[in-house]
């Protein structure tokens, strides 16, 4: 019996199994696991379909970095401007998501070390908008308490302290657990502690302000 054809897909469809592929490889053994061949075999597809789409492994990593980074961006803006809904502990977790489950952190320290982080990362200025929005709904629960105007650069050294927080820990949570004497992995109770941290310090009005 003759073999069904095989239906063609579209360039979008092509480079999203690619990227899927890509993002089991780097969950499951880092940066150097995403080799062309295995990802092209694991997806269905040619090698050169890949250079077609993306030109390189470089540019396959360039490409995997930026969609991670645009999604958590998205679902962490989403989460600040929804009003009491989502606590720090929630959105520290989204990010340790990303960071160290979907192995983003080594891959994004990696690139970093190599200066290699793609333009639009830097460009967009990812932080800054997370800042902004931390900043917005800050403001809007002290107004509401009565309270003066938070500082802004305060809230910024906030956001800078958690994203250098939260990528130390995904790149050596374990380490830096053994080398305090915790026999676990103590990564989740550190989020939970920092996540209280926060909740004290962002909630405090400073009468320098």
């Amino acid at each position: 019996m003759a073999h069904a054809a095989r239906r063609r897909r579209t360039a979008e469809e092509a480079r999203e199994l690619i990227l899927e592929a890509a993002q089991r490889r780097l969950a499951e053994g880092g940066p150097e696991a995403v080799r062309l061949q295995e990802i092209a075999a694991d997806a269905g597809l040619s090698h050169p379909t890949i250079l077609h789409h993306f030109g390189s492994r470089e540019g396959l990593l360039e490409a995997l970095l930026q969609r991670a980074m645009d999604d958590l961006r998205r679902d962490l803006l989403q989460a600040l401007r929804t009003d009491g809904v989502v606590s720090v502990s929630e959105l520290l977790d989204r990010v340790a998501n990303t960071l160290s489950e979907r192995g983003h952190a080594r891959l994004l320290a990696w690139r970093l070390l190599s200066r290699r982080v793609p333009e639009e990362v830097a460009r967009e200025r990812m932080l800054l908008q997370l800042a902004t929005a931390a900043h917005e709904r800050r403001s809007a629960a002290w107004r509401a308490a009565g309270r003066p105007e938070p500082s802004r650069e305060e809230t910024h050294f906030v956001v800078w302290l958690t994203a250098v927080a939260l990528l130390g820990d995904a790149i050596g949570g374990p380490l830096l657990s053994r080398s305090l004497g915790m026999e676990d992995d103590a990564s989740d109770r550190f989020r939970a502690w920092l996540a209280e941290l926060l909740d004290a310090r962002l909630g405090e009005a400073n009468d320098s302000d």
